[in-house]
């Protein structure tokens, strides 16, 4: 069953929107230049609905069955879904047709059965490269030199749009002990800019969640995952 909705959901999401404010105008950004995505997985359509309510339109799912159904029953309201949970490329399809964003692309073969689904379904997604840089055994993503021959094949993509690149780095509470892998996604985006990867492949940073946000903020990201923050803890599934 899904976690059911916290009261205040509305001012849980201008507390974090204050928060990202602070952030951004403590590093000499723009807050307009930082997209939050509400993440609502194991939350029902009704928490959704409140988010959506104190008007916020982006939110992210972890698995696409989890959220063909909340697309399904939040089909009346204006929303942009991203996938932020690893893909499974018997799910590619579903994915291009149902996600304006999937930031977890990790591997050419994944990008191409997303992208000829886009094609067939006549959709054109954007896709973030998911980077491992601490080569972690239990995450997903591409290694350095995997993400960019991914990022250069996602250049050529028929209708799936490379717009940036996503990264979960290794837990840590305190987030002064994340900020350096925001610091190196920053960095490694830097360097293929340089190498003349269009800017426009690479507009978006998007890491950062509840518990570290503000130091990912500080560090140059554009997209910031946050769940816990606005929607409460969720319920442990057994």
């Amino acid at each position: 069953m899904p976690s059911s909705p916290e009261p205040g959901l509305a001012s849980n999401l201008q507390s974090v929107r204050s928060r990202i404010d602070a952030a951004a105008r403590h590093a000499g950004r723009d807050p307009a230049g930082v997209r939050l995505i509400a993440v609502s997985k194991t939350f029902g359509a009704d928490a959704v609905r409140a988010v959506w309510a104190a008007g916020h339109r982006d939110f992210g799912e972890n698995k696409v069955q989890e959220a063909l159904q909340k697309i399904q029953e939040t089909a009346d309201m204006e929303i942009r879904w991203h996938l932020i949970g690893h893909l499974q490329s018997n799910k590619a399809k579903k994915a291009a047709g149902a996600f304006a964003c999937i930031q977890s692309m990790d591997s050419i073969d994944l990008l191409q059965r997303v992208d000829a689904a886009a094609v067939e379904q006549g959709t054109s997604p954007e896709v973030l490269v998911q980077v491992d840089l601490a080569g972690e055994a239990t995450k997903f993503g591409a290694d350095v030199s995997g993400a960019r021959r991914l990022l250069d094949r996602a250049l050529d993509a028929r209708a799936a749009r490379v717009t940036g690149l996503m990264l979960i780095p290794p837990w840590n509470e305190d987030q002064e002990q994340t900020r350096p892998w925001f610091v190196r996604l920053r960095e490694l985006r830097d360097r293929w800019l340089a190498d003349g990867v269009p800017a426009a492949a690479l507009r978006h940073l998007s890491m950062g969640m509840s518990h570290d946000f503000e130091a990912a903020i500080e560090e140059g990201a554009t997209i910031v995952r946050v769940g816990t923050a606005i929607f409460g803890k969720r319920t442990v599934r057994t």
